[in-house]
């Protein structure tokens, strides 16, 4: 290709990379495969690769993460980042009201204006857009100075490096919050622990840690979001308010908190604290209060700012999720990796509406740290993970009886060998066939979410090891009726549904049979990837590190890790064994002879029927193909309200419109 086509072929990739990853990491709502992104994602490096000249500082192959930084280069924020005054009670959010009234000459019957925000609890940054380029990315610092961060703020998906705008600004400072998601924080610290790290104690310090890496390779593989809530300096664009500037970055591609709230008064402002109050436990990211902002620009600048903080807005605290408690025990306790870890038994108290009576100590340099003994009184707080964490031992009620737990001088579950391996904090035990470890692997093996087989739990997973009828997860399935009549209190109903749950999951998806094998780093959503790649288990076992890593949100570790255990012979005969069992993992493949074969259908606008990935089900369900992107081989295009590009390109080629009524119509054989 010459350098001018690869020019416009490059610029065309980009584009298309940038909009599937906002589709994919911002608005949740992916257009196409992970395969189909792969292969636009390969074509550009390899386009990259041959002409290197072209490539740009915004392209999406920069995300990955450069060479290590010797050191933060510092930032002055043209607008310092202030910090914000606190709020607890109602009686406080009152008194804002009233002194923003007082200030701006107001009776105390007028209403004020306000956005509500839920207040994220990450690690507060400034994005600065230059032409629509992300130029630089900083830390909020002391306010007025902060670390230039900006090759990990890159790594972060759901920051654009260029703004989907026509006419963009000719500067853009937008200041938001990164943050770590629950799900990723949970599956980050259990990694930790079993690399030998130490746990993040809370889903800040672990996004804050991410992003303060000289390494931006570290953050790259850390699934960081970000939300935007605040302007510095612009030039050549204006905003009224913060709804218009919140608005307005949601158009131009910047991920923005869908719970933004504008009400108006106290009472607004009341019930919406009060909301996120009661959600504050359900939602997938850590948020430790709301922010209350008045909404009009032209009246926060006449309230103005203190030395540290504005007038026009608060922040109103949720009260801490923490109890007093005693420790009575602490369990160490083996996982399906080796690992050993301590495990508090309390006393059992409520903290924010749940009976607790476990917290994680994750490991003993941190029971050292903390100084934790049993007989302790400390405070615990539930701040992100399964169970609650201690956050410090009250040493003023000691009464001298408390005491240490050491190292095991052995596995507590089989008496082997204990290691502290130098440079880790995880303590293991080296047993191969500790009956803790096996125990956890078939636990995990028969979970809801792996081979979900029903009723098999953990009570009587224990009894078929006590009983000695397995030893691994493949003898799972060489169970038989009189297997189970030799458990305690088993009638042969209940063994005809244990055995009847243990067939039933032969056929479960692939995606579920990987997760089940407990492979070190692969978690739900990876094992949907590898199989939505490999399509089988054989083709997985084989598969280099080279294969491995060109999948999109594969890394390294995560390579290795699966190359490693396909390569251990004892893992490649468990697996034999269930096959010849009869295990026979299913994919979903696309159906021959239906109605949509041969068809590639694209859809696009605000659809209220159904959503995209029910709608790319329903199409390949029916043999057909849904393609993100509208071209010559498109045979329809199913069009929501507010359809834009893919509409007009549509007409254009002459590709048949349908509306979502007409495409029920015809998938219900109507057309």
């Amino acid at each position: 290709m010459d350098r001018n086509a690869a020019e416009r072929r490059i610029a065309q990739l980009c584009a298309e990379i940038r909009r599937h990853d906002h589709l994919y990491y911002v608005l949740d709502r992916p257009e196409i495969t992970d395969a189909e992104f792969d292969l636009l994602y390969r074509e550009l490096v390899q386009l990259e690769q041959e002409h290197p000249e072209l490539v740009t500082p915004d392209s999406p192959t920069r995300r990955v993460g450069g060479a290590p930084l010797d050191k933060f280069e510092q930032v002055t924020h043209r607008i310092p980042m202030l910090s914000l005054e606190n709020a607890f009670t109602d009686g406080d959010i009152a008194e804002f009201d009233a002194r923003v009234k007082r200030v701006l000459g107001l009776s105390a019957t007028e209403e004020i204006a306000y956005v509500c925000e839920p207040k994220m609890d990450g690690l507060a940054v400034e994005l600065v857009y230059e032409n629509g380029s992300l130029a630089v990315g900083s830390t909020r610092g002391d306010g007025f100075v902060g670390e230039n961060v900006t090759q990990n703020l890159k790594t972060v998906k759901s920051i654009p490096l260029r703004l989907e705008c026509a006419h963009p600004p000719a500067l853009l400072e937008v200041r938001g919050e990164v943050y770590l998601p629950l799900e990723a924080f949970q599956r980050l610290n259990v990694q930790r622990e079993e690399d030998g790290e130490p746990p993040f104690a809370n889903p800040r310090n672990a996004a804050a840690g991410s992003i303060r890496q000289l390494d931006p390779r570290i953050a790259a593989r850390r699934p960081l979001a970000i939300f935007c809530y605040a302007p510095g300096e612009v030039r050549g664009a204006a905003f009224a308010s913060q709804t218009e500037f919140l608005d307005t970055m949601r158009q131009w591609g910047l991920p923005v908190n869908p719970l933004v709230r504008r009400v108006t008064g106290v009472e607004g402002v009341l019930s919406f604290y009060r909301e996120m109050t009661d959600r504050r436990d359900t939602l997938p990211y850590e948020i430790d209060g709301v922010v209350v902002k008045v909404d009009s620009f032209s009246l926060q600048r006449e309230l103005g700012e203190k030395s540290r903080s504005p007038r026009w807005a608060v922040a109103v605290k949720f009260p801490p999720r923490q109890a007093v408690t005693v420790i009575e025990d602490i369990v160490p306790s083996v996982g399906r990796t080796g690992v050993i870890t301590p495990t508090a038994n309390l006393r059992p108290v409520e903290v924010s509406g749940v009976t607790v009576s476990r917290a994680t100590l994750h490991n003993w340099e941190e029971m050292e740290r903390k100084d934790i003994r049993i007989g302790d009184t400390v405070v615990i707080e539930r701040a992100g993970d399964v169970i609650p964490a201690v956050v410090r031992v009250l040493t003023e009620k000691r009464a001298g009886s408390e005491r240490f737990l050491p190292i095991p001088a052995a596995c507590p579950e089989c008496g082997s060998e204990v290691v502290k391996i130098p440079d880790e904090v995880a303590v293991r035990c080296m047993g191969l066939s500790c009956p803790a470890q096996i125990r956890e692997s078939i636990i995990h093996f028969a979970s809801r979410n792996a081979m979900d087989m029903e009723g098999l739990g953990e009570k009587y997973i224990e009894q078929l090891l006590r009983l000695g009828l397995v030893g691994n997860v493949a003898d799972l399935y060489t169970l038989t009726r009189d297997d189970f009549m030799k458990f305690d209190r088993m009638g042969d109903k209940l063994a005809e549904n244990l055995l009847n749950a243990i067939e039933a999951s032969k056929r479960r998806e692939l995606s579920r049979f990987i997760f089940a094998l407990g492979i070190r780093h692969v978690g739900e959503h990876t094992a949907r990837l590898l199989a939505t790649a490999f399509g089988s288990i054989d083709n997985l076992a084989r598969a280099t590190e080279a294969e491995l890593l060109s999948i999109r949100e594969i890394g390294p570790q995560v390579a290795r890790s699966i190359t490693t255990f396909f390569h251990n012979e004892g893992n490649r005969e468990t697996i034999r064994r269930m096959v010849e069992a009869g295990v026979e993992p299913t994919v979903e493949e696309k159906k021959v002879g239906g109605r949509f074969t041969g068809k590639t259908f694209v859809f696009t606008g605000a659809l209220t029927r159904f959503s995209r990935s029910e709608a790319q089900k329903m199409v390949e369900n029916e043999g057909g193909h849904a393609a993100g992107s509208v071209s010559k081989k498109t045979d329809y295009v199913v069009a929501g309200a507010e359809a834009g590009s893919k509409l007009d390109k549509a007409r254009q080629l002459g590709v048949t419109v349908l509306t979502e009524d007409g495409f029920l119509q015809m998938l219900e054989g109507e057309q």
